[in-house]
């Protein structure tokens, strides 16, 4: 699906986004590259509320299918900001990707059983935790990304050898019914599709977000470096707009909820039924060190983080 949401005619502007606007009085056009997920409700509400206008900012919210394409379009300029997960800005940054965090964007629960991602499996396996999925296939949106790093933790926490779980990439909205025909067997998802999996008999043998690391940023907004040099006044009115939108979405989760049906395929029923994830102004800092440690112990980065380089 790739939809665009304008506030006033725009797409992003010649030079990038990354001249000031205040010369002209004209409002700085932005482009933000962001994935079609209940994740990334707060931007779409600050847009509406007026956060980013009040900020003299004019954005455009473009839906990519995934963090990978997300990322290289914010370094190239096509996107002046984007959405992805923090094991991707983790990569990305380790492999010298001139990128930094500018917002947070959104955080588990932090409740077991409470979270808007599950590890999950079908009603009538006989994997009763993550410590059975030992020589077992779980599916993943994105291999060597955030869901493995995840599931690895709570096989870890439950005592057994997260190297013997094996992956398989598979788009979220096929694994409820990989897992129904057991073609895999376990599935991590989030929301709406952990409610798909529920509705199929399914039934959740962990909560990995919240294994990994307590109240886990698990995504946040970032920008590319050349555009903080050229136009950090802009990027500072964005984190501000950011921080009022995730701010009021963590307020006000029933208005949070309803904005989701105007830029998903969401089914009305389905969105009054999913668990909205958090989010907090402010990035969890202990939590993405925490990834960072834990993709360096699955092998994902061949070097420790520089997570204070990514983060500020």
């Amino acid at each position: 699906m790739a939809t665009t949401l304008l506030l006033t005619a725009a797409c992003g502007s010649d030079d990038g986004g990354g001249e000031a606007s205040g010369d002209s009085g004209q409002p700085d056009k932005v482009t933000v590259g962001v994935i079609p997920i209940l994740d990334v409700a707060p931007i779409y509400l600050g847009v509406e509320k007026g956060f980013f206008e009040k900020r003299n900012i004019d954005i455009t919210l473009e839906q990519a299918e995934g963090g990978a394409a997300i990322v290289p379009a914010v370094v190239a300029g096509q996107y002046q900001f984007g959405f992805s997960n923090m094991i991707s800005l983790l990569l990305a940054h380790s492999q010298g990707l001139p990128l930094k965090v500018v917002s947070n964007g959104v955080n588990s629960t932090g409740v077991e059983d409470e979270d808007f991602a599950a590890l999950m499996v079908k009603g009538d396996s006989p994997i009763e935790s993550p410590a059975d999925l030992e020589g077992k296939t779980v599916a993943a949106n994105t291999l060597k990304n955030i869901v493995d790093t995840s599931v690895r933790a709570s096989v870890r926490k439950a005592g057994a050898d997260p190297a013997k779980v094996k992956f398989a990439a598979l788009p979220f909205p096929d694994q409820p019914g990989a897992l129904a025909s057991g073609r895999v067997d376990a599935v991590f998802v989030v929301e709406p599709f952990q409610q798909a999996v529920l509705a199929e008999g399914g039934r959740k043998i962990a909560s990995s977000y919240v294994d990994a690391a307590p109240n886990l940023t698990v995504a946040a907004y970032f920008a590319s470096q050349q555009l903080i040099g050229d136009n950090p006044d802009l990027v500072k009115r964005f984190g501000e707009a950011m921080q009022e939108a995730l701010s009021y979405a963590d307020s006000h989760p029933e208005e949070a909820r309803e904005i989701i049906g105007s830029y998903t395929d969401i089914a009305p029923d389905v969105i009054a039924k999913v668990t909205l994830p958090k989010w907090p102004a402010d990035v969890n800092k202990e939590s993405v060190q925490t990834l960072a440690d834990l993709a360096l112990e699955d092998g994902l980065l061949s070097e420790a983080a520089d997570v204070d380089a990514l983060l500020s």
